[in-house]
């Protein structure tokens, strides 16, 4: 989608938006247009159960007087609770409704209101960005049914009275859609597309924005004695991967040399089991459905890599991906086997489907024992035990250092990505104690299944800064649940650790 930014005037033909508070009043722009329609927008006010919460929308089809094909009324709910959020939701809605309607252009006109959180800048930047989010679709298995669901809308203009400060903003936020359009495509792929192999090819196209990037195959991660990862894989036929990306970014200026490059960056690993059977403790048929997505967490690292380095991020950043398929055959991993992890810890596999935290251990060990980096966050669509607890509205967040949860949780409230942190303690370690290896993979135990994973990943961590993020309760979706996010595969993780670079690591 075609995003530009105008001030306000005549804007021509298309879907035009304009935007009405919370108990009906019109914004300027709405004044305006229904003078020129008529009236038209008042009378369908006074007719209609709008009320202008947000989230509501009433279209005004073909109005005389005008040249945009329709005039649709967006609710802003509240001026005070307007934010950035509110604003792409916003758009998201009206994105939504009219993707795939035959229009193919959509212009904004919606003024700030007075009390309003962002300002006008702002609003148009993100009234663009959720539009653009919401205009995703992953179509390119479909043939025969590929017309009637086809996003017709090509071009987006917002009208606002701050065009600069407009355009500047989306110069940032485009880099991030790009980047969950690139996490999204990866969680939606099918297992027999996107396999580790492939999965490492395509994290090495970041090497055309400036990502280093490096594949390390099955010989590299013996020698560095990696067999948590290797055990997991090693009953399928495509081999494990491990991807190291390095950006170098912090003190960059443009004509001059990186002058900080050897600061220490901040490290992102994420999880990457690209299917998921269970192992030889094989799932059900139901359970397995969606395992394609086990690859979440390496997904957001991937595109949040993508994201800073298209923005040119001033900041050190390492995305570290474990790449496997768990399968069950005659070379595959047992339950009662014990592996030596990169740490030197060892596990006794009790269930070959706790894989996951296998796969972290080592990349964890390897993110810090190589980068030491300044903090180090995993992500991971870890335990099923996370959807019970949380639901689909939150991650969750566990960390050995409070500064860095508090970092984490501000910026997942800022980015409309929510964490809730929950408890790490010696009497969860408790529960992964062996008798005959330093630790075993589960609990045996129904309790605290995501507090226990969590547990098991922070004995492979040293003193760094550290925190877990269990997203397996946000990375997919059935339905569409959120107006910016119209696919299985959401693309969370993407914006929280960009905006946690910005804020707090960036120089």
């Amino acid at each position: 989608m075609q995003v530009s930014f105008v001030t306000p005037g005549r804007i021509g033909s298309g879907a035009l938006v304009v935007g009405v508070l919370d108990g009906g009043g019109m914004t300027s722009s709405a004044v305006e247009a229904d003078r020129e329609a008529g009236g038209a927008l008042k009378r369908a006010l006074e007719v209609s159960r709008f009320s202008g919460r947000i989230g509501q929308l009433l279209e005004v089809l073909a109005p005389a007087g005008v040249a945009a094909s329709r005039i649709v009324m967006a609710g802003l709910g509240k001026a005070e609770s307007l934010d950035t959020v509110a604003a792409e939701r916003i758009a998201g809605t009206v994105t939504g409704r009219l993707a795939t309607s035959g229009e193919t252009r959509l212009v904004f006109s919606i003024d700030r209101p007075k009390g309003a959180k962002v300002t006008e800048g702002q609003l148009a930047a993100h009234l663009a960005l959720g539009a653009v989010l919401r205009s995703y679709n992953f179509d390119r298995y479909r043939t025969k049914s590929k017309d009637e669901h086809q996003v017709t809308l090509k071009s987006l203009t917002v009208a606002t009275r701050d065009a600069v400060r407009a355009r500047k903003g989306w110069a940032t936020l485009s880099a991030l859609a790009d980047g969950m359009f690139l996490a999204r495509d990866l969680v939606n792929e099918p297992a027999n597309i996107l396999y580790p192999e492939e999965f490492a090819r395509r994290a090495l196209t970041l090497s055309k924005l400036g990502v280093k990037v490096e594949v390390l195959g099955i010989a590299e991660m013996k020698k560095l004695g990696m067999n948590a990862l290797l055990g997991v894989g090693q009953g399928s036929a495509h081999e494990s991967r491990l991807v190291v990306m390095q950006w170098n970014g912090a003190g960059r200026r443009k004509g001059k040399a990186n002058a900080k490059a050897g600061q220490a960056p901040i490290a992102f690993v994420g999880k990457g089991v690209c299917f998921d059977s269970g192992g030889l403790s094989l799932k059900g048929g139901v359970p397995m459905m969606g395992m394609k997505g086990d690859m979440g967490g390496a997904a957001a690292v991937i595109g949040a890599m993508r994201t800073l380095a298209a923005r040119k991020a001033r900041v050190n950043a390492v995305g570290i991906l474990g790449l496997v398929e768990n399968m069950p055959d005659g070379k595959a991993q047992r339950p009662n086997d014990i592996v030596a992890s990169m740490s030197g810890q060892t596990i006794e596999i009790l269930n070959t489907d706790a894989e996951g935290r296998l796969v972290l251990a080592d990349a964890l060990w390897y993110a810090q024992d190589r980068f030491k980096p300044k903090a180090v966050v995993d992500l991971a669509t870890l335990t099923g035990a996370i959807i019970i607890a949380l639901g689909h509205e939150h991650a969750g967040l566990f960390a050995n250092d409070d500064a860095l949860a508090e970092k984490l949780t501000a910026a997942g409230k800022a980015e409309g990505e929510p964490v809730w942190r929950l408890p790490l303690g010696e009497g969860y370690d408790r529960m992964i104690k062996s008798k005959i290896a330093d630790m075993k993979n589960i609990s045996g135990s129904t309790a605290a299944g995501s507090i226990v994973a969590a547990q098991f990943l922070q004995r492979f961590v040293d003193k760094t800064p550290w925190a877990h993020l269990d997203i397996a309760s946000v990375a997919w979706q059935d339905g569409e649940t959120k107006p910016t996010s119209p696919s299985w595969g959401t693309g969370w993780g993407v914006r929280i650790l960009n905006r946690l670079a910005m804020d707090h690591y960036e120089r």
